[in-house]
């Protein structure tokens, strides 16, 4: 630490002296302080680019970063500037060495690149965004020899920029029949099975690539995604651990590891994965997010010090802003300072919002195209054609009503799988044909004959088969289902759909406080999420009056007032048999996916009722837009 310490204390007198940042950075590399290091070495790279050390040192990084490929071009730099220095070859060596850890072995038909120049000019064209000109070369190339592996990887990531995932995973089957060692390949083919909901073929495809290759932190990164996605917390927790093995300050694996450990319960080793995550990269923001997004932590002083600083730094990036911003938030909130916690969930949504693609009048539209397609003759006409199935029970509503709590309970229950989020009936509405891109969901269901609806039901029961684990009945919990009631109640005429609701002002600003991995644009400004409730209650009014006891109500306020009642209620609803570990739901040992994960595994209690008072001066335009729902309540 001396030589960290020495350097550092020279730069607040000299803070552009190159050989003192070279030393600083070389010193955190050795200590592995990843970030400090990186802000040292970029800074005196910019103020020499010609220094050779400085390149070299910057290549050392970038090999402990996971990024072999980078370094080499560093280290050559550092060669044409300094010619004679015999050990940056020796670098360079091992670099290529640990690149070539995902590439086919010599003698395999994948193992050279032919066609160079070629590959070279379509490389450049996909670098300036021409894809569909690469696309055209790397086609020739194919023409010209069917095996080129490098062409196949290529045209299949074209294919995955336009999500057409199908098309990308049969390039890259191709790839790995011809060179079945290529572990790169199966990498890719991993990742395109994943995105494409294949979990089984994902997970088997990321285990040939750590066969392949089972010191790349890379390869058991893959795997343990696949694993996760497919409800496997355990076993994805262990291939993130061996990622960090690997490479021990990796943020991805940190962050894998940290919420699988929060799916399955392990809450204080969450904590303290996050903690290292901090540790071995004190500028990013990602660790924070997650640390408060358990709702149940609380941050110390130290905490709040740090994440201000890093949000004051110039170099943040936005992403990182809005997760510190969201982080900031709760940690405020939990100390009952509610305005200061609103300035930063404000300023935090501000951000994301810009960062986000939502059209308030495509969503108004949406609702009245549903409304006037799913009409009680149009049900009617059609009753009694879909699956027969019972097993599927769907709980909808808006986010942060309360619809985790309902799953938790009904998992509790010995007939029923839990689940999660499933995007499996999504993929169901995109599955069907449609005259032209205008013409699409729910517009091209009249055209439907009276045997496809059957047929999409099964396809519903098919694709969610890889999620149950016995039990007669199943949960999908995906909140933004209830769109689809109309169509559920008509493929699926046995299922049931419980309908999560909340106080409208609870609701929303419960969503509006939430920072999403993924999805829900219309969280991050108190209009829209007010307008977007509007819709919600709109179509769910349509639903109740055209489908009468099809879709139970459950307040979330009630399930606080009388667990047991609501219990009994959604299970008779339900057709199941009342069992007490549905009341004592808190219990329940099982994965948890979702921003509620810890606060379902508690007793329930009633400090979130009517939490949105705390903040009412703030919530003007809200509360204006939902003014007569309120008065309904």
């Amino acid at each position: 630490m001396t030589a960290i310490a020495v350097s550092i204390e020279g730069l607040k007198y000299y803070p552009e002296n190159i050989p003192l940042l070279c030393v600083a950075a070389k010193s955190c590399i050795a200590n592995r302080y990843l970030s400090e290091a990186r802000l040292y070495i970029d800074k005196a790279i910019k103020l020499q680019v010609g220094n050779p050390i400085a390149h070299e040192i910057h290549a050392d990084l970038l090999v402990l970063e996971g990024m072999p490929g980078e370094a080499i071009k560093s280290y050559r730099q550092s060669q044409r500037l300094r010619p004679d220095g015999d050990e940056v070859q020796k670098k360079i060596d091992h670099a290529r060495y640990r690149m070539n850890r995902l590439r086919p072995k010599d003698g395999t038909r994948g193992a050279r690149v032919k066609f160079p120049e070629e590959m070279a000019r379509a490389g450049q064209l996909e670098r300036d965004g021409k894809g569909a000109e690469a696309e055209d070369i790397y086609r020739r190339i194919l023409r010209r020899d069917p095996d080129h592996v490098e062409a196949m990887r290529h045209l299949a990531a074209i294919a995955a920029q336009h999500q057409k995932y199908r098309d990308a995973e049969v390039f890259l089957q191709q790839a790995v029949k011809v060179s079945p060692d290529y572990a790169r390949a199966w990498l890719e083919l991993s990742v395109a099975q994943l995105n494409d909901d294949k979990l089984e073929e994902a997970i088997e495809s990321a285990r040939k690539v750590v066969e392949l290759a089972p010191d790349s932190a890379e390869a058991h990164l893959a795997l343990g995604n696949a694993q996760a996605r497919a409800d496997w917390p355990a076993q994805a927790a262990e291939s993130y651990r061996a990622a960090l093995d690997i490479v021990p300050e990796h943020a991805g694996a940190f962050s894998g590891l940290g919420q699988q450990l929060k799916t399955i319960g392990r809450q204080e080793e969450a904590i303290e994965v996050y903690r290292q995550s901090i540790k071995c990269d004190p500028t990013n923001a990602e660790p924070y997010w997650s640390l408060a997004n358990m709702k149940t932590f609380r941050f110390d002083d130290s905490d709040l010090g740090v994440m201000q600083e890093m949000l004051e730094s110039e170099k943040i990036s936005d992403q990182s802003a809005v997760q510190l911003c969201n982080a900031l938030g709760f940690a405020y909130e939990s100390r009952k300072e509610y305005d200061r916690a609103f300035y930063y969930f404000h300023k935090g949504n501000s951000q994301q919002r810009a960062l986000e693609s939502y059209d308030p009048v495509e969503t108004e539209a949406a609702t009245g195209r549903h409304i006037e397609i799913f009409t009680p003759e149009f049900i009617e006409a059609r009753d009694g054609k879909g699956a027969c199935d019972d097993a599927p029970i769907f709980i909808v509503g808006l986010p942060r009503s309360g619809s985790t709590l309902l799953e938790q309970i009904l998992a509790s229950h010995s007939e029923v799988d839990g689940t999660h989020e499933l995007s499996d009936l999504g993929m169901v509405v995109r599955s069907l044909p449609q005259r032209s891109p205008k013409h699409r969901f729910p517009d091209n269901l009249p055209d439907l004959a009276g045997k496809v609806w059957a047929s999409l039901g099964e396809a519903y029961i098919a694709r969610t088969q890889k999620y149950r684990r016995g039990a007669p009945r199943f949960i999908d919990k995906n909140p933004n289902n209830f769109i689809h009631a109309g169509l559920i109640r008509l493929i699926l005429p046995n299922a049931r759909i419980i309908n999560a609701k909340r106080h409208p002002i609870d609701s929303c600003f419960g969503s509006f406080k939430q920072l999403f991995a993924k999805g829900q644009p219309f969280t991050y400004d108190l209009t829209e999420i007010g307008e977007y409730y509007v819709q919600y209650q709109r179509v769910m009014d349509h639903w109740h009056e055209v489908m009468p006891g099809f879709i139970l109500d459950v307040q979330y306020e009630d399930v606080v007032n009388d667990v047991e009642g609501q219990v009994r209620r959604i299970l008779d609803f339900c057709g199941l048999p009342f069992e007490a570990g549905c009341v004592n739901f808190h219990t329940t040992q099982r994965a948890v996916k979702t921003a509620s994960s810890e606060q379902v595994r508690q007793p329930i209690y009633s400090s979130s009722v009517n939490l949105w008072r705390r903040y009412e001066s703030h919530l003007g335009e809200l509360l204006d837009i939902l003014e007569p729902l309120v008065r309904q309540e």
